[in-house]
Parts: C-alpha cells; sequence; structure tokens
C-alpha cells in the first residue's frame, strides 16, 4: 500500500506547522487512517531546531484533546520534496521560501497554502501567534482544524483516486 505523506511548514516549526500536524495525526487516527496517511512538520529556517513546540501552543492544543509533541527540525530540500506529496505551508513567507528552493520547479504541484483548504475561513494566511497571546494560539488552532478538515477530504480523494486507477 502506498501511504500519503503530508507535510506542514511554518518559520520556526514550533506554533502552526507542528499544532497543524497534531490535529491531522488525531484526525487521521480517529477515522482509522493511519495506514495511509503519514504526517510530519518543518521550518522554514534552523533557529529551533531540536526544540518542543512554544508552550503556549501546546497548552491550547491539549485543551482541544491534541498532542504536540514533535521536536523543531528545518525543511531538508534533499529529502522533503521527494519524501512529501502535500507540502503545506502556513503562510505567503513560508510559500515563497519553499517555492525558492525548487529550483527546477519539478515540485510546484506538491506545494498548498494550507488556507487554500479552509471551509469556513475565508484567509490569505494563518497569522503567527508568537507575539499575539494565548488567544491568538486559540483561534490559530480552530482555523488550522478547519483547514486540516478540507485537506484531509483532498487527501481522500486522491486516495481513492489512486486506488481506482490501480483497478
Amino acid at each position: 500500500m502506498v501511504k500519503k505523506r503530508i507535510l506542514f511548514v511554518c518559520m520556526g516549526n514550533i506554533c502552526r506547522s507542528p499544532a497543524a500536524e497534531a490535529i491531522m495525526e488525531k484526525v487521521i487516527a480517529d477515522k482509522n487512517l493511519t495506514a495511509k496517511i503519514e504526517v510530519d512538520s518543518a521550518g522554514t529556517i534552523d533557529y529551533h531546531c531540536g526544540e518542543f513546540a512554544d508552550s503556549r501552543m501546546i497548552e491550547s492544543a491539549e485543551s482541544k484533546g491534541y498532542k504536540i509533541d514533535s521536536i523543531a527540525r528545518q525543511f531538508d530540500s534533499t529529502i522533503d520534496f521527494t519524501k512529501f506529496d502535500y507540502i503545506v505551508t502556513m503562510d505567503d513567507e513560508n510559500f515563497e521560501d519553499i517555492s525558492s528552493m525548487d529550483i527546477q520547479n519539478e515540485y510546484h504541484n506538491k506545494l498548498f497554502k494550507v488556507v487554500d483548504f479552509c471551509k469556513t475561513y475565508n484567509l490569505d494566511e494563518i497569522p503567527d501567534p508568537y507575539f499575539s497571546g494565548q488567544a491568538g494560539f486559540e483561534h490559530v488552532l480552530e482555523i488550522l482544524e478547519d483547514a486540516t478538515d478540507g485537506l484531509l477530504d483532498r487527501v481522500i480523494d486522491d486516495i481513492k483516486q489512486f486506488d481506482q486507477d490501480k483497478t
């Protein structure tokens, strides 16, 4: 069986992308899809590599039933472009940073903005909650819940199409 792999990307990999990873992991587990979908997260910078997520995001996520236990890492263009089927960025700057690493423009069909999958929210990007207090972290989680729901629909459709094409 071929697994679909999703990578969420923000700047430092300590707030938005690990939260998206945790939300998606829970939804995937709740729907018994762990054999079909794998999730990870990364940052565009290496400043926080090796660190746990921001404690405020961990606390906000836990209050909603999500467990953030990932360790921050930097996006690695030599591995991540080929390993992941969906590279999902949190904001325009992240999208541009990752796009600029795709020098041959081979992977543009794998790059997405997470807000493109929102069903309820109509935003250009996920705000960085780092300087916005606890309410900012909670708001980001709400947006990510909406976006990951839409993204999961897309991934499931892609899996169904792949399975249909095999037969």
